[in-house]
């Protein structure tokens, strides 16, 4: 038994404590709950509830919208070919449409026992940073792995080697609630086989990441940046055990360390660059700001196999598509509260309040007034995250570091269309790596500085777990 196992066993069966004793009591929904994302909130809630535009947005802007959506679902085709504005496929990538990763707009999964290929989730790489790599690092966050690169891509045109495949095996151990009730979590194991380049880096660091949901991304790029910062503690001078931390990343754009907002780790600053590293990484999809496709050194088949650039060397990926995919992410509605008012759905509520699960997943911010577009502007919106780094312990450890992201530290996930991922993507599976297979399990599985949370969560008696989960579900 692992000393992680047997730390883990006792402090989820300890008495619980911590918690916020001084948390607000909610006997009815507040003024404009149910709108989490101000004017900019939709009202479906259905399999296509994550896929609408904004609310507020004027009809001319939606064929914007629109177009941007085409882009996103159609397939791209391997270079040369005669559909010019969509070829460029690869040499090396994971999927030939964003949308395969984002289905619906929704949430990925890890891999079956049977897929062929982990579609909807990449494997990130590193091996321990090198100072002799120091510009790299810098730019990229990371030392990646000298003949894979930053990301296994298990796919490849025809003439060239896909890096190789990606599976996922799961060991499981029971956790019991204070009540004696038992819990079952999946622990998982990443397993690369059928290596296309030789051995990896000893060294080498492996990190699954599932496709996370693409609602709101431009209200969480429009939260003014001093109110991040007022969130983060580094150095824990507020006494709680939660710290919270800006990860500052490297803007290709403006070249120059920036706050850092997307991904997993926090490790893109906006929307439109975390759109050009997936279309590189996922697609092998050149852009103004990403020139080289993911071909190492060592893929030679992959450097010399053609590309879908033009004949004065446009990137595949034009200026004008671009702006359309970033106008349509940028865009996406997030759904309306459900049941806001419900007795249950309140008791949950006050329950996720003592617990101090807001202290890292914070509940509302207000946009800026001058929001990259219109109606993203001066809105109230409730995600339900501070969009900064925590330290959530060696069980959700993956051991991978990103520019200030150490192994440990995860970005808070914004909570908001949770409720709704059954809905939209037909499954629950949770966290960056998809272990969770519900959301109980996704709470129990956090650890670090959310660990006194846990312990508390575990204290519950069956009608507190069910009321804590109507109001996950009702956001």
């Amino acid at each position: 038994m692992t000393t992680w196992f047997r730390l883990s066993i006792l402090l989820l069966m300890a008495t619980a404590i911590g918690g916020c004793d001084d948390a607000p009591r909610f006997t009815q929904a507040e003024p404009g709950e149910r709108l989490s994302a101000g004017a900019a909130t939709v009202s479906k809630a259905d399999r296509n509830a994550f896929s609408q535009p904004s609310a507020n947005l004027s009809p001319s802007r939606r064929l914007d919208f629109s177009v941007g959506n085409s882009f996103f679902r159609s397939p791209w085709v391997i270079a040369p070919s005669t559909t010019t504005a969509r070829d460029g496929l690869g040499p090396l990538f994971n999927t030939n449409a964003c949308q395969n990763c984002h289905i619906k707009d929704g949430r990925g999964h890890p891999p079956e026992p049977n897929d062929s290929n982990a579609v909807s989730m990449l494997v990130r790489l590193s091996i321990p940073n090198d100072p002799a790599y120091a510009d790299r690092i810098a730019q990229l966050g990371l030392t990646p792995e000298p003949v894979y690169g930053t990301q296994l891509q298990d796919m490849a045109v025809p003439g060239v080697a896909p890096e190789g495949k990606v599976r996922v095996e799961y060991d499981s151990m029971t956790l019991h609630f204070r009540d004696g009730t038992p819990i079952h979590l999946r622990r998982p194991t990443l397993q690369i086989t059928q290596l296309g380049y030789g051995p990896m880096h000893p060294q080498t660091r492996a990190s699954a990441r599932i496709a996370p949901p693409m609602i709101g991304l431009g209200l969480l790029e429009a939260i003014p940046e001093s109110a991040i910062l007022a969130n983060a503690d580094p150095e824990e001078k507020k006494g709680t055990g939660i710290s919270g931390r800006a990860n500052w990343v490297w803007d290709d754009a403006q070249q120059r360390t920036v706050l850092g907002r997307f991904g997993w780790k926090a490790a893109q600053p906006s929307i439109n660059q975390q759109n050009v590293h997936a279309m590189a990484g996922d697609m092998g999809l050149t852009s103004t700001l990403k020139r080289a496709d993911d071909c190492t050194q060592a893929q030679t088949d992959c450097l010399n196999a053609p590309n879908g650039e033009g004949p004065d060397g446009e990137p595949e990926v034009s200026d004008n598509i671009l702006r359309l995919i970033t106008f349509y992410t940028r865009n996406l509605g997030v759904p309306a509260r459900r049941d806001v008012e419900d007795a249950s759905v309140l008791q949950g509520k006050n329950l996720f309040f003592k617990a101090g699960c807001q202290q890292c997943h914070t509940p509302q911010f207000t946009t800026r007034p001058d929001a990259s577009e219109p109606e993203l502007a001066s809105q109230l919106i409730r995600p339900y995250t501070d969009l900064l780094l925590h330290d959530m312990g060696e069980g959700l450890a993956d051991n991978l570091s990103e520019f200030q992201a150490t192994g440990q530290e995860w970005r808070t996930p914004p909570l908001w269309g949770i409720g709704l991922t059954q809905s939209v993507s037909g499954h629950t599976q949770f966290l960056h790596d998809g272990r969770a297979r519900n959301l109980m399990e996704a709470v129990l599985w956090h650890g670090g500085e959310a660990q006194a949370a846990q312990r508390h969560v575990l204290a519950f008696d069956e009608q507190q777990r069910a009321a804590l989960l109507a109001f996950l579900n009702s956001l």
